[in-house]
This record gives structure tokens, sequence and C-alpha cells, in this order.
């Protein structure tokens, strides 16, 4: 169907459509701001607020709604509704503290336009996969090749992680933010202060962070491969370690307010501390066995 025909029978069909009361419907329902459905019907409204302090979810609701109310026209909404009259303040239908009675629990609404499900992870250029690396960084059987990741504090602080697979030793990296153009040098800064035998290969995770992966391995001569999105089961190493590290920056920590001295201390009582893995040998004894 063409617009033109879309048009006309919007507008009462050939025999009854007129322009100039086709224009003025168009202005009048083009008029912002409108207010959304629930405020405009009480009884939907009521019967919504209900239904959500009973922790249904939006499209239970919907479907209730149609099973018992379906003669009724003004007791019909969507979902999509139900979500933008709680996740937005313009109008206040919905008491901000019901979207904690959703199971996701949001205080705000994810963006789904942002999302990278199907994607390499936000468009890293010329990202080498996972399946690419070296085997003796998938064996263990080499020092030098590291996982790599954010560790996220309060306040938008955040630090860097760097574990050896075979080692298990430990380096944190204080940041200044996430942005690439920061992480990318401190961590050149950081390789350069490391144990030489150390500097094999980086894995890390889809994150923008290390975008200028290309900078990082010309500055220090280290190949970086990503893994596949969603998948921390291929950075296990980084990923436990990190929870051990937790005990010292717990959840909640604004990180900024440690220093690099604060950091590395942390780290060293990490890197002495024995490890089953590595048959109670800790990650520091590990390294220098084989200097």
């Amino acid at each position: 169907m063409s617009t033109i025909s879309r048009e006309v029978n919007k507008n009462g069909g050939r025999d009854v459509y007129r322009a100039i009361a086709a224009q003025e419907r168009s202005l009048a329902h083009a008029k912002r701001p409108k207010h959304c459905l629930l405020a405009r019907e009480p009884a939907l409204r009521q019967q919504v607020l209900v239904l959500l302090k009973e922790e249904w979810s939006p499209e239970q609701i919907v479907g209730h709604l149609r099973l018992h109310h379906g003669t009724d026209p003004r007791m019909q909404i969507s979902h999509e509704t139900i979500y933008r009259s709680i996740y937005t303040t313009r109008w206040k239908v919905v008491p901000r503290e019901l979207c904690k009675r959703l199971r996701t629990g949001r205080p705000i609404r994810k963006n789904k336009r942002h999302t990278v499900k199907g994607q390499w992870r936000s468009q890293i250029i010329d990202a080498r996969p996972i399946e690419e690396r070296p085997q003796e960084a998938e064996h263990r059987s080499d020092f030098g090749h590291l996982e790599g990741d954010l560790m996220i504090g309060s306040n938008n602080s955040q630090v860097a992680t760097l574990v050896d697979r075979k080692s298990r030793f430990l380096t944190v990296v204080k940041l200044a933010s996430r942005h690439t153009a920061v992480v990318v040098p401190a961590l050149a800064k950081t390789y350069a202060r490391m144990d030489s035998r150390l500097h094999a290969t980086l894995t890390w995770d889809r994150g923008m962070e290390l975008a200028a992966h290309k900078q990082f391995t010309a500055a220090t001569g280290v190949d970086v491969f990503f893994a596949t999105p969603r998948s921390p089961w291929q950075r296990s190493t980084n990923e436990n370690t990190n929870k051990l590290l937790r005990q010292y920056l717990p959840r909640g920590t604004n990180l900024s307010t440690f220093s690099q001295d604060d950091l590395d201390a942390i780290a060293t009582k990490l890197n002495n501390r024995p490890r089953k893995c590595l048959g109670f040998r800790t990650p520091a004894e590990s390294v220098a066995l084989t200097r």
C-alpha cells in the first residue's frame, strides 16, 4: 500500500477525505507534549500499578488485560508503553520505586541501540581473535602470556589488572579513566617496568579501552588478542584473580583514592600468597624459580 493510500484511508477514505481536515488532524496529532496513555486512562493506570506491585512483568500485564478486558479498548496497552511510563519521569504516572519490582531492577532503561550483541565488541578495528593466540598461551607452558581487564569501582573509577597465565603473577595499574587514550599509555608504561619474561602476549575482552591496541603493540612489541564476546571463561585466570583482589578492593570502593604504590603493595600481597594450582608455591616463587 502506498503512502498516499494510507493517508487517504486514515482520514475516512476516498468518499469523505478532505485535505484541509486531514491537515488539521495532522497538526493536532503532532502537538507536544502529549499526555501518555496511563495519564489519560485512570482505570487502566490503577490496574497496571496494582499488577506492577505484584511484580508482574509488563508483558504479563498486557496478556492479562487482553484476556480479561479484550472488549474494552480503554483497557488495552502495549508492554512498550508500560516500560516507557516506568522509565519516563516527565508525567510521573508510575512511581519510580516500581522499577525495582521489575526483574532487572534497573533504575534506568538499557538502550538496545547501544548493545554489542552479534558484533565484535564495539567495532575494535583489526581485533585478533583468541583463536589466533599461540598454543603456549593456551597450554600455560611459557611465561609472558597475560590476561587483562578493567576492575570498576565507584565514582567512575577503575584500575587495570594483568595476570600471567602460567605463574598467576599479578600487576595492578592505576588509571585516570577508561578511555583508550589513557589506558594504552598506562599499560605501555607498566610493561616497561615489568619483567621482560612477561612480554609475550596480552589477552583482553572486547572493551573499547583497548581500541588503540595497535599503538600498544608498537610501543611494547606485545601482540594483543581479544576474547569472544560474553565469554569470561576464556580469561578465567584474570577473572579468578580479580575475585581475590576484591578482598582488598571491595565492590563500591572508589579506586581513584589508591595510589600506584598502594596498588603495588596489594599486588605484592597476592603474589606472595600460596596457590593450590601452583603446588602451594606463590606466584612470586613461580617466577623466581626460572631465573
